[in-house]
Formats: C-alpha cells, sequence, structure tokens
C-alpha cells in the first residue's frame, strides 16, 4: 500500500533512467524543485547502482521517513539510511559526488547530506514501504509502524514536543491503515513500554 506523499510520484519524469548516465540522472535530481523528492531521487540513484552491484538496498528511516510519511508536514535536510555493507554505500557515495565530512556524506550541489547512524535494523518487522520512483528507480523506507514506535518513544522519553504532535499527525491521518495488534505488540515491550500513551493517542485519533 502506498501510503506517503502523492507529490512523489515522479515517474514520468524518471522513465528513461535506466538508459541514462549517473551525471544525467544527477542533473535531472539538481533541478527538481521539492527538497523531498530530490532525497527519494537520490537514495533511488544509490538503491539501484547498489542492485546493479549485487547488493542489498538500504532503509530511509528517521526524519526523511517522517517528512515522506507526513507529507513534508515535517522536513529535515539530511537522509538517514540503515544498512549495513558501509564499504559498498561508502563506494557508490564518492561515486555520484559525495564527501565525507565527520559521520555526514554531504554534496553541496544537491544540498542532501546522508547519514548511516545504524547498519541493521533489529525488531522492526512491519512492512517497509517501497516507493516507485520510475523504470529501475525505488526506494525503501521504514514501516510506518515502527516509525511511530520510534517516535513515540522520542515523545515519552526525550520529551521532544515535535516528536509527540508528528506521533498524533500520523495515528490521525493513518487510523484506519495502521496494524494495530503489530503497534500495541511492539509498544508493550520492555524496551519501548509505551502501551498506555499509545491507547490515549489512538482515542484521540479516533474521535
Amino acid at each position: 500500500m502506498h501510503r506517503g506523499n502523492p507529490a512523489c510520484n515522479v515517474r514520468g519524469l524518471l522513465l528513461l533512467f535506466s538508459s541514462m548516465d549517473t551525471g544525467k540522472i544527477l542533473e535531472i535530481i539538481k533541478s527538481t524543485d521539492s527538497p523531498l523528492k530530490r532525497q527519494l531521487l537520490i537514495v533511488g540513484l544509490i538503491t539501484k547502482v547498489l542492485e546493479q552491484r549485487g547488493k542489498d538496498i538500504p532503509t530511509v528511516i528517521g526524519g526523511c521517513a517522517l517528512s515522506y510519511y507526513s507529507r513534508e508536514v515535517y522536513f529535515t535536510s539530511d537522509i538517514d539510511l540503515a544498512y549495513s555493507d558501509r564499504e559498498a554505500l561508502d563506494k557508490v557515495l564518492s561515486e555520484i559526488g559525495f564527501d565525507k565530512e565527520g559521520r555526514y556524506w554531504i554534496n553541496e550541489g544537491l544540498k542532501i547530506a546522508i547519514e548511516v547512524p545504524t547498519g541493521v535494523l533489529v525488531g522492526e518487522e512491519s512492512p517497509a514501504e517501497i516507493v516507485e520512483l520510475g523504470e529501475d528507480m525505488r526506494c525503501r523506507i521504514i514501516g510506518i509502524e515502527d516509525l511511530v514506535i520510534d517516535r513515540l518513544n522520542a515523545c515519552k522519553y526525550w520529551k521532544s514536543e515535535i516528536d509527540c504532535e508528528m506521533v498524533e499527525l500520523l495515528l490521525s491521518r493513518y487510523l484506519k491503515e495502521m496494524d494495530w495488534q503489530y503497534l500495541e505488540k511492539k509498544a508493550a515491550m520492555p524496551e519501548n513500554n509505551s502501551l498506555s500513551e499509545l491507547a490515549e493517542l489512538r482515542r484521540k485519533a479516533e474521535k
């Protein structure tokens, strides 16, 4: 089910990507107005190159995933990826014009920063969102249920007001699409311990 930003449907623009070289693809990405579209397209390009090399694909997590599901109500300038083969990913990023600066990979021309804060997603089992960007171009985004749990924890334990607001927005927007059995199971786990908070937010969303 495609649950994210409908404005990210750029298939018509990218139908010829499979026959373009990387430089031309990067020029199209650079000319794309929407910052979120640029972010998803660059992940799509990274994904495509990794797949061509027989590698697994990365997963978009964190603020960029939240921007996608919130339809850009929330936005972050950097992309967080979960990916285990750092050597393969670093090679691709370097080849497409990113420079390593501290923990970030930066492309000044595209105004995009990429960080890989984790290698694998442990315990995140909700279905990932696959965003089709055009021929041979797609990206994988963390499942919305796992993103909700992540942001609910930030709301509860970090006292992050923006995360509290975003959890309310996501539950309201995707109330009938959520896998509530999975959500409640995850929220009840000792490391989360947020079942009562989730129940209260669900009641508010159902009003």
